[in-house]
């Protein structure tokens, strides 16, 4: 159903980057992965026959540019952007540094922009150009102790709906979807770091947000994201898609 298109994963050597990879090559999409990482990436991409990685940091825009030129020259025209690149860091408000801040909204929404920016010319010349974003239900609502993390994700949806809104006559969609705490190293490290301060059990802490008391699976996120990316689906822009377990937003 993807067979051919060209999609870009930033992000996409572990968790659910790496999930998203595997569910869009299942469909035929040729892949380019984008991580600060190589090593990372270099393991994700040996388990995806022909998938192309390029070794960027999305926060800085020439190195983006660089990247998917690269992309281009291996895997041609870019049909397919997932927005994947994301970190969280966490700590009272008030405790909350101007560097902390900065970097925050450098990778979740800046790095997002820029890639953006990059796929732009290739999206609105393709036959159904996709852009998903990964954002976070931190996107929707307020968690404390994230705050700058939360600016950002606010930030990420209000760009998604901005420029879904822009692109709506063209073939272009732009949509981002919103999980709630899910499985991966990410979620990992909250949880260490809420049991060293607390002295609780972390993955409790966490699970108590989702209806199902379960943290959500990467495949889970990744399902919805090949969803969006369908040609099928040209009507579906401009939306945050939830998947949380019926956490109420």
């Amino acid at each position: 159903m993807l067979e051919g298109i060209h999609a870009v994963i930033t992000g996409g050597g572990t968790g659910i980057g790496a999930a998203i990879a595997r569910a869009l090559a299942s469909d035929g999409a040729k892949l380019t992965l984008i991580g600060r990482r190589e090593a990372v990436l270099r393991d994700a991409a040996a388990a995806l026959s022909g998938t192309h990685l390029e070794v960027a940091d999305v926060t800085d825009a020439a190195a983006v540019a660089a990247a998917f030129e690269g992309a281009r020259r291996v895997h041609g025209p870019i049909g397919i952007l997932i927005n994947n690149a994301g970190a969280v860091a966490t700590a009272p408000f008030g405790r909350t540094t101007a560097e902390m801040w900065r970097a925050a909204l450098a990778v979740n929404l800046d790095g997002a922009f820029h890639c953006m920016q990059a796929a732009l010319p290739d999206l609105k010349a393709a036959a159904a150009g996709r852009i998903v974003t990964i954002a976070s239900t931190a996107g929707l609502k307020g968690y404390a102790y994230t705050s700058a993390y939360v600016a950002a994700k606010h930030g990420v949806i209000g760009l998604t709906r901005a420029l879904a809104s822009e692109l709506a006559a063209t073939s272009v969609t732009v949509n981002a979807v919103c999980p709630g705490f899910t499985d991966t190293a990410i979620v990992d490290e909250a949880i260490e770091r809420i049991e060293q301060a607390t002295g609780q059990d972390g993955r409790a802490a966490l699970t108590r947000f989702n209806p199902q008391g379960r943290l959500i699976e990467p495949a889970e996120v990744a399902a919805a994201v090949r969803w969006l990316c369908l040609p099928e689906n040209r009507s579906v822009t401009g939306q945050a898609i939830v998947v949380a377990g019926g956490e109420v937003m």
